[in-house]
């Protein structure tokens, strides 16, 4: 039997997120701005700790404040810092975001010669996958290398030693030379990948034909509208190989789509909507906490529901995301599971 040092390690970007503190502002009359932590990787690993899991985050800063600061307040929050190597000549991530509810979130991605992306096969090899019950990937991973060979090395590792493997689709068009790379390299994946989660949008990504189907408004990077056949894209990517394919849809909570044909739908939970920043990564956190609790698709679904419902009334990602007790609360107060 595996010694298990860790419930889950998540993979991929990490950086200082800078959100604005005028609330509605115009992004040229932005005067303040807060700073926190970022990255889907860090927030579902954050998340998930705030849940009562052990974590650890494999991901690489530069030699820069910045760097330390994305470290420090990991530390602080209890996730696993040992594995994250410092990349010498590169930068530590950095995303600015404006706030102008209810549907307008103009963000700039600040990733050029990002750390992460300097990932390789050697900081997979250090860092204790195989003593772990889940591991958690993420598309935006697979941009470049050596970062994707990488991300199919873990998935592998993981793979063979009966590890769950969740990617998180995580597609951010600004990052990819080509946007219909994204579905080339997640469809190669997906046979090593036991649970694909991603939004609407990103399910459509996945099988993009056509660039004009991909249409960025508002510098909204985060939120792209994609046309595309959402049902027929689902039945596409599970025959691909995974195990399940969980849909985000909003406030209409998700839905878990198996390879046996069933699909099983969790209702969301009515907030009034301040920032969708951070609410995918908040359910997924949930819902990989569920999962590894031995719940069955629709609590674990109902959980991330919850959680990413709570981060929406909120300003930030992982600095927002909810602890066990105040998500079980918020269920109990809305009806319950």
């Amino acid at each position: 039997m595996r010694a298990l040092e860790f419930d889950l390690i998540t993979m991929g970007r990490s950086s200082i997120d800078l959100y604005s503190t005028d609330i509605g502002a115009a992004f040229p009359d932005i005067t303040a701005f807060g700073a926190y932590i970022g990255g889907s990787p860090l927030n579902i690993a954050v998340g998930a700790r705030r849940l009562g899991l052990k974590t650890a985050l494999l991901t690489a800063v530069g030699p820069d404040k910045v760097g330390e600061f994305i470290l420090e307040r990991l530390r602080r929050e209890g996730v696993e810092t040992r594995f994250i190597p410092q990349k010498p000549g590169t930068r530590s991530s950095a995303v600015v975001l404006g706030i102008q509810p209810p549907d307008r979130f103009p963000i700039t991605f600040y990733r050029e010669n990002a750390a992460d992306i300097q990932l390789g096969i050697d900081d997979v090899l250090a860092t204790p996958i195989t003593a772990s019950r889940a591991v958690q990937l993420s598309g935006a991973a697979l941009a470049k290398e050596p970062s994707r060979s990488a991300t199919f090395f873990a998935a592998e590792e993981a793979k063979a030693a009966g590890v769950t493997v969740f990617l998180d689709l995580d597609f951010r068009a600004d990052q990819w030379h080509d946007p219909r790379a994204y579905g080339v390299q997640v469809r190669a994946l997906l046979p090593l990948v036991d649970v694909a989660i991603g939004t609407e949008e990103e399910i459509n990504a996945t099988m993009l034909r056509r660039p004009e189907d991909l249409i960025i408004r508002d510098s909204q990077i985060t939120a792209p509208e994609i046309r595309g056949d959402l049902e027929a894209n689902l039945h596409a990517l599970l025959t691909k190989g995974p195990g399940a394919l969980v849909v985000k849809r909003g406030a209409r909570g998700s839905e878990v789509w198996l390879p046996d044909g069933n699909v099983v739908q969790a209702p969301g939970f009515p907030v009034e909507v301040l920032s969708v920043l951070g609410a995918g990564d908040a359910f997924a956190a949930g819902f990989i906490y569920g999962r590894l609790q031995g719940w069955d698709w629709y609590r674990s679904a109902r959980m991330g529901n919850a959680c990413g419902a709570i981060v929406v009334t909120r300003i930030g990602c992982a600095d927002f995301t909810p602890y066990l007790e105040e998500v079980l609360e918020f269920i109990e107060q809305k009806g319950g599971f």
